[in-house]
């Protein structure tokens, strides 16, 4: 069987922790973040494991990842 392409763009914003599960960046924050609620920048800090519903969708574009 021939090798896969690892999609170069879902790498940078993808990464697999020990167990295989996949972390994402958080969104809203980059910008524009003095009408956003101290509640909601503490709360997007850091990485988020994804979602199970979007695992397979991620895992097919990082064929090597976990």
């Amino acid at each position: 069987m021939y090798k896969l392409k690892t999609n170069r763009a879902a790498a940078k914003r993808f990464k697999f922790t020990k167990n295989g599960k996949i972390k994402r960046g958080a969104a809203f924050r980059r910008h524009i973040l003095e009408k956003k609620s101290p509640k909601m920048k503490h709360q997007s800090r850091g990485m988020h494991v994804i979602h199970e519903t979007d695992y397979n969708r991620v895992e097919k574009l990082l064929p090597y990842g976990g």
